[in-house]
């Protein structure tokens, strides 16, 4: 099968949510995957990838100390706990979690971390760790969106705010945490969507490699890729669907059964970029060839981007996982009593074979 040309540029869709302008600041910092080689450029290109932020609504909901309960204090003074939910293996949270150190050490703030190895038991005894250490605030990258009851009321006891990165807890803003700092989820599988209708002509079947379960992340993927079939390529039909728990060696598994299952699949949606990197493997091990099935992720991670210059990935959705200068922008406005929103929405671009190459150096 020929490649379809892609002519979609590196725009991020401005999402309507909401931030106080105090908080739209940028990240600067970067990791490399596990697998990278070393690329001195790479860093210093990774340096202009700023963590923007969408505009905000008008009628924004926003949070303050005093309707939270909690005291103001100088974050300077101030102990952050970050708690990082998945293994260090993925590329997405090496970065996101150097990002928050970065941050910390440049503000002078102690902090102190866990990682909870994609167990979520381990995590919500790493965050009671963490309070039972005396820590005044709470950064936390979560597992799973529901189950935090017991470290919800810990918190609450002990009047520490919380701030939630890149996945939702089911809980109420301004009341069992502070903000929650997130891409648009759903506008990412619409633009995901988007790309695979372009690869792939608007026809056909395709799969869907979904994330871990239990999280707001895979369940809004999945809805605005689906939404925008539904809505721009009906012809376009989503045949398969298997969790691939946003990691590289089940993804690669879970391709290999479809591909036994349905020999005719024309496109793969992976919901992240290191089970779309499993897929590649698994169609390079049956023997495909480059752009025998549309591949379209979501991330950023450097070797997806190298995945589009080779030819072996249609598209790629950003992710952003910069989130340090902006959680710690968010604590330190919230600290002083001053307000911030509940919901903090971040832009996203893209790399597509128009932009790969010259953009793989903005990668992670």
């Amino acid at each position: 099968m020929q490649r379809t040309a892609h002519r979609r540029r590196l725009l991020a869709r401005p999402v309507v949510l909401s931030l106080a302008a105090a908080v739209a600041l940028t990240a600067t910092s970067c990791a490399k995957s596990e697998d990278d080689a070393s690329n001195d450029s790479a860093t210093s290109a990774a340096a202009d990838s700023e963590q923007k932020v969408a505009s905000p609504a008008p009628d924004a909901k926003t949070c303050t100390i005093d309707a939270y309960g909690a005291e103001k204090l100088d974050l300077k003074d101030a102990t952050v706990g970050f708690s990082q939910s998945e293994k260090a293996a993925n590329p997405f949270r090496i970065a996101e979690t150097q990002s928050i150190r970065d941050e910390a050490k440049k503000r002078g703030v102690k902090l102190l971390t866990a990682n909870a190895q994609s167990q979520f038991s381990k995590q919500i005894s790493d965050v009671q760790d963490l309070l039972a250490k005396g820590v005044d605030l709470l950064v936390i990258a979560p597992l799973n969106s529901d189950g935090w009851d017991p470290v919800l009321q810990a918190a609450a006891a002990k009047k520490v705010p919380i701030v939630t990165i890149d996945r939702k807890i089911n809980a109420t803003a301004c009341k069992d945490y502070v903000s929650f700092i997130a891409s648009d989820f759903v506008e990412q599988g619409k633009r995901a969507a988007d790309q695979m209708i372009e690869a792939t002509g608007g026809k056909g079947e395709v799969a869907i490699l979904l994330g871990a379960a239990g999280n707001n992340v895979t369940t809004e993927r999945t809805k605005g890729f689906k939404d925008q079939l539904a809505a721009k390529a009906p012809d376009l039909k989503v045949v398969f669907e298997q969790t691939g728990d946003f990691a590289r060696e089940k993804g690669q598994q879970v391709t290999e059964q479809l591909i036994q299952s349905k020999p005719g699949i024309k496109g793969i949606y992976a919901e992240n970029d290191e089970m779309g990197l499993g897929a590649v493997a698994a169609l390079k091990g049956a023997g495909k060839k480059a752009g025998d099935v549309e591949i379209v992720t979501v991330d950023g991670t450097r070797n997806a981007v190298q995945g589009i210059v080779d030819g072996w990935i249609s598209g790629v959705i950003e992710s952003n996982p910069r989130f340090g200068p902006l959680a710690f922008q968010t604590l330190d406005t919230f600290t002083k009593g001053e307000k911030v929103a509940q919901d903090i929405v971040i832009e996203d671009g893209a790399y597509t074979a128009d932009n790969a190459k010259g953009d793989l150096g903005k990668a992670y």
